[in-house]
């Protein structure tokens, strides 16, 4: 598919992030694009955004809508098919947050909830818009994986287990299509995304669809929950007051987006160049890259920890060609 002019696309988790980026790009090429996110306040700016860039003619729709709620994606897909009709030639499975780290020491609902969004989100999609894909004369199914669906950590002491879990069955799923497209729906083809660190706001708005208070906000009893947690992931915070804890928090969240190797809009451009390529298998970032290399080059030490480095405050992998901090 080496252009998106004309062309009618399906993004999830639109409202921020890579999956806006998508969006606006899409549109810009004059793809008329539909998106869906839990935000609606995101999705306005978004589509507000993605509008002023777009050619005359170019339709971008928006959709409340959580991923993990099949009767959701149901809707969202009715939607979709009146605004822009029965054929779709793309669609990106973006949606994710992250959550409840631990089999051990989280809750399930959490945990659930956390693999829902993360890998049912991808099933539902992709089950509710496969017959829309199949209607096209070309078509590509994209589904955003992770680094963490390679390498299921995030480091010495900071378990990984529900994003990990549902990213590594995310990159099965697309795997295992690839050879399921070419017997059965051999126009339609399949795309693995593979991030590594980039610049969004997914920490805080995972904070948020948990329901959880704004870092200004956060209760005494909160707080001890949040620095046992800090502790466990070698940040020296046992003896901060509560207001720089809050303050902790706060940083975390915005070093995260903030301090990232690779923005939102970066790698969109990287997604949307593989997919024009024909890619099956989209490594988004150096730190993927590099991170991919170290853990197929010694698959049986990979969780030894041993030539990797996390910096604790943004998250970012290193290997030992480049340390973390």
């Amino acid at each position: 598919m080496e252009s998106f002019g004309g062309k009618r696309a399906v993004v999830t988790g639109g409202g921020s992030g890579m999956g806006r980026e998508l969006v606006i790009q899409l549109a810009a090429e004059g793809c008329s694009v539909a998106t869906c996110d839990v935000n609606p306040t995101g999705l306005a700016e978004t589509q507000a955004r993605a509008e002023t860039e777009a050619p005359a003619g170019t339709k971008v729709t928006t959709y409340e809508c959580d991923v993990s709620d099949e009767a959701a994606v149901l809707a969202f897909r009715d939607g979709v098919v009146d605004a822009h009709g029965n054929v779709i030639e793309l669609l990106f499975n973006n949606a994710g947050i992250g959550g409840a780290g631990s089999f051990v020491a989280d809750s399930r609902e959490v945990w659930e909830r956390t693999f829902a969004v993360d890998w049912w989100g991808v099933y539902y999609c992709a089950r509710a818009f496969l017959p829309n894909l199949m209607a096209a004369e070309e078509a590509r199914l994209v589904n955003t994986s992770s680094v963490n669906g390679f390498w299921a950590s995030l480091g010495p002491g900071i378990p990984h287990t529900a994003y990990s879990t549902a990213k590594f069955a995310v990159k099965g799923f697309s795997e295992a299509l690839i050879e399921d497209l070419r017997v059965n729906a051999p126009h339609v083809q399949v795309s693995v995304v593979m991030p590594g660190h980039i610049g969004t706001d997914i920490v805080a708005n995972s904070r948020r669809y948990f329901g959880r208070p704004e870092p200004d906000a956060l209760t005494d009893a909160d707080l001890v929950t949040t620095r046992e947690q800090m502790v466990r992931r070698g940040l020296p915070v046992a003896e901060f007051s509560a207001d720089q804890l809050r303050g902790t928090v706060k940083m975390l969240e915005e070093g995260f987006r903030d301090g990232a190797p690779l923005g939102a809009a970066g790698a969109a451009t990287i997604i949307l160049d593989g997919v024009r390529a024909g890619k099956w298998r989209i490594l988004v970032g150096d730190d993927a890259h590099r991170l991919d290399v170290h853990v197929r080059a010694d698959p049986e030490a990979a969780y030894d920890h041993a030539g990797v480095g996390i910096n604790p405050l943004t998250m970012e992998v290193a290997t030992e060609a480049e340390p973390a901090g």
